[in-house]
C-alpha cells in the first residue's frame, strides 16, 4: 500500500466485515512531539487472544476464499518501518482498536495521503455504518 489512507481503508473494510455498525478514525499530527498517531475502533465482533495474534501473521485470514490476510500485518510493518509501533486490542463481542504511530520525521514514514477522500468513500460506499472522523494538528 502506497499511503496510510490506503491502510485505514483496508482495516475500516475488516470492520465492516465484522460485523460492526460503527467506526471511529482518529489521526493525530503532533508536530511538537513528531509523531503521527492513528486509531481506528470498532464495535464489531471482536478477537479473542489467539486471533488477534493470528491476525498478525500475513498467511492467516478468516475471509473464506482468501489465502492471505493482509490488511493489519502489513499496516503494522508500516508502522514499524516508519519509526513507530503497532498495538491492536480486541475481545469478542467486544469490538476491536488498533493503534499505529509513526515518527512523522522518519524517512521511511509513508505518506498519510488522501485520508478525507477515504472518510467520504466509506461514507457513500457504507451508508448503515456510523463512521467518526477525527483529524487533529498540533
Amino acid at each position: 500500500m502506497q499511503d496510510i489512507s490506503l491502510h485505514i481503508l483496508d482495516i475500516a473494510e475488516n470492520s465492516i466485515a465484522a460485523a460492526a455498525s460503527r467506526i471511529e478514525i482518529t489521526i493525530i499530527e503532533d508536530w511538537e512531539r513528531d509523531l503521527l498517531y492513528v486509531e481506528i475502533r470498532d464495535n464489531g465482533t471482536g478477537m479473542d487472544e489467539e486471533t488477534v495474534q493470528r491476525a498478525l501473521n500475513p498467511f492467516y485470514t478468516s475471509k473464506p476464499g482468501k489465502r492471505v490476510g493482509l490488511g493489519i500485518p502489513l499496516l503494522a510493518q508500516a508502522a514499524r518501518e516508519g519509526g513507530g509501533s503497532f498495538d491492536i486490542e480486541s475481545e469478542p463481542d467486544g469490538g476491536t482498536k488498533l493503534i499505529a504511530t509513526f515518527v512523522l520525521s522518519h524517512p521511511d514514514r509513508k505518506p498519510l495521503g488522501d485520508v478525507d477522500g477515504t472518510v467520504q468513500m466509506l461514507q457513500l460506499t457504507h451508508p448503515e455504518i456510523k463512521l467518526e472522523y477525527e483529524f487533529v494538528r498540533k
